[in-house]
């Protein structure tokens, strides 16, 4: 088992997303997931500067998978991960047209959590498409994942989301611009003051859902901190970046897998709180007694 960074879901200073992929280098990662996956007016960041820091990481001895947004809504989107295709290496696809591309460089592919991929034949089918690895849908239980690994017939590396705010559902309609009374193609880039996105509460005060652009997310932290010990047969658990304390979440799950005492803060780190219900067969809101809060 080893532990993968997935693609950062918000809206950074470009310094900042560069300084924090100059830390990650040195945390104890097996790849590591580049690219706007979210939305494609985000531009901190361009193309080439994934690409240069693609190589960049790459020399550090990770693998470097560069991600394909959920929603590909026109012609520059495809246009740009033609361009992280021709790298070479792999392609996290997120959208079937993303596994076209993949196969037009004739380069392999991650089935991406976005894909619906809910029994073996599903995931054998990817893997005949070129996908060596697959992501499972965030809502699955463990019992779904060993149910379509069992099912499965065809050799394929699995991989877990085990932390971060889920990404729940994508739309064609900015959330964040439609708060700030704004359209979406005249957002002002208001993502970029929410680091971890915009917390949105119920009428009684409940926290409910994160607004993140187009995405929305959960209002608390998926973890499967304490269900390392029951994921030995998982390749790859995937801790998602987060504004603060990434590296601290790292060391965390590390020690886990390697069987060392490591004591989080998690109240610190957290402080939305943690839940693992979708993994455990129940609501995702939900946690079991052993989560840590």
């Amino acid at each position: 088992m080893q532990l993968t960074l997935g693609p950062l879901l918000y809206y950074w200073p470009k310094q900042e997303v560069l300084d924090f992929y100059a830390q990650a280098a040195d945390w104890t990662l097996a790849s590591i997931y580049l690219g706007e996956v979210v939305c494609a007016r985000r531009h901190e960041l361009r193309t080439a500067d994934w690409l240069a820091l693609g190589t960049e990481l790459a020399q550090s001895g990770k693998q470097v998978i560069y991600s394909s947004q959920a929603v590909l809504e026109s012609g520059s989107d495809l246009s740009s991960l033609r361009k992280l295709a021709q790298a070479g290496g792999l392609l996290e696809a997120n959208d079937l047209g993303a596994i076209r591309i993949a196969r037009e460089a004739g380069i392999a592919y991650v089935a991406g959590p976005h894909l619906n991929i809910y029994n073996g034949p599903a995931l054998d089918w990817h893997a005949n498409a070129g996908a060596t690895r697959w992501v499972a849908p965030l809502e699955a239980s463990a019992k779904t994942v060993a149910a379509i690994l069992a099912e499965k017939t065809l050799t394929i590396e699995t991989e877990i989301f085990a932390h971060g705010r889920l990404p729940l559902a994508f739309s064609a309609r900015c959330f964040t611009a439609r708060h700030f009374d704004l359209s979406k193609d005249a957002c002002e880039f208001k993502c970029i003051e929410h680091a971890d996105g915009m917390l949105l509460k119920t009428r009684e005060g409940q926290d409910f859902l994160r607004i993140n652009g187009i995405q929305t997310q959960s209002a608390a932290c998926h973890a499967l901190i304490n269900d390392v010990p029951q994921l030995r047969n998982i390749d790859y658990l995937r801790i998602s970046p987060q504004a603060g304390y990434t590296a601290e979440i790292i060391a965390t799950y590390d020690s886990q897998i390697n069987t060392q005492q490591y004591t989080a803060n998690w109240t610190q780190i957290n402080p939305e709180g943690l839940v693992n219900g979708y993994w455990h067969g129940q609501a995702g809101i939900h946690s079991t007694p052993e989560v840590l809060t």
